[in-house]
């Protein structure tokens, strides 16, 4: 599994991106908009193994019935799910940790700010 200093960077990332342009948001979970900004920002999805219809999908499995919102660890879960689709030829492991070096250290990139 990834190191215990990536996944502090993974974590870091998810905080940034679920108070994004949210001001009331306490980056302890996130919702279905900052985490389809999330994939597009750190390249999870390509158009073509992961679209945003995917990353819509994995967003609704991994939260509860009733959540509108997802926590850190459903946040992994959602991509463990997404690993194999972006990295086929990788195992199940490789997949995850590729995907989580894609999302660590980021954040939200703001587009058209002035």
């Amino acid at each position: 599994m990834a190191g215990s200093a990536e996944m502090a960077s993974l974590e870091e990332s998810f905080r940034k991106f679920a108070i994004y342009g949210d001001t009331k948001a306490t980056g302890q979970e996130m919702n279905g908009k900052n985490w389809a900004k999330l994939c597009k920002d750190c390249k999870v999805t390509d158009g073509k193994s992961v679209t945003g219809t995917d990353v819509d999908i994995v967003f609704s499995k991994v939260k509860g019935k009733t959540a509108r919102v997802i926590n850190y660890e459903e946040f992994k879960k959602a991509l463990e799910e997404l690993a194999p689709k972006r990295f086929k030829d990788k195992s199940k492991e490789e997949a995850y940790e590729a995907i989580c070096q894609l999302v660590a250290g980021k954040e939200p990139i703001n587009v058209g700010v002035t």
